[in-house]
Parts: C-alpha cells; structure tokens; sequence
C-alpha cells in the first residue's frame, strides 16, 4: 500500500508562496524601484517553481504503480471471500490515496502555470 501524500502544511506554505508572487505586479515592481528588485523577484519566483516541480514530480509518484481497481478482474467468488477483505481495505486506501494526491498535484499544477509566464517576463525585465 502506498501511503498518503504528505499534504496539509507544506503543500499549503508551497500554495501561498506561489499564489503570493502571482500577485506581484511586474509593471509597479519595474517603475520607481531599482534593477535589482527585478532581479530578486525572478529568483524567487524561479526558486518557488523549482520547488513546485519537486513537490509535483513526488505527488507523480504516488499516481503511478499497481493499479487498485485488478481486483475487478478477479472471480465473484474471491472478491466474495472472508480473505478479499483486506484486499478491499487496501484498493480503498490506495484510491484514496491517489485521489489526495491528483487534487494537490493539480492545485500546485494550475498556481505554477499561472506563475511561469511570469517568470520569462521578469526575466526581460532584468
């Protein structure tokens, strides 16, 4: 069985961060402040996506593997059995799983495609 994504604060510091320097305005960041803040910003943002891509790529992993749902192809009389019962518990966990998972994966996807626009731009900027 493959364990549950560590979600909850991490995810969430990862969300904020991310959605946080979406909010920046490049154009107001460009007039009246010096270069070099330009060049703060992109780091940062370069820093929050390589760290989005990390935590992507784990979540990615928890996707993958046996598939939880073989145990439609076995016969009605073993998934009937006292001993398929567990094998239940464990399609359950690993669907559950996987679901935890595909929500956070497509929650830090959608902020991270929202932010690497971004990105190129303040870059040019620099």
């Amino acid at each position: 069985m493959t364990p549950a994504p560590a979600a909850g604060v991490d995810d969430e510091a990862l969300a904020s961060r991310l959605r946080d320097l979406a909010l920046v305005e490049l154009d107001a960041l460009v007039t009246g402040a010096p270069a070099m803040l330009v060049g703060t910003y992109a780091d940062d943002v370069a820093d929050a996506l390589r760290e989005a891509r990390g935590r992507i790529a784990t979540l990615r992993g928890v996707l993958g593997g046996a598939d939880p749902l073989a145990i439609v192809d076995l016969p009605a009389r073993q998934r009937a059995s006292e001993a398929a019962a567990a094998g239940a518990e464990r399609a359950r966990a690993r669907l559950s799983g996987q679901a935890e998972a595909a929500r956070a994966l497509a929650r830090l996807a959608e902020l991270a495609a929202a932010l690497a626009p971004r990105l190129f731009e303040a870059d040019r900027r620099r």
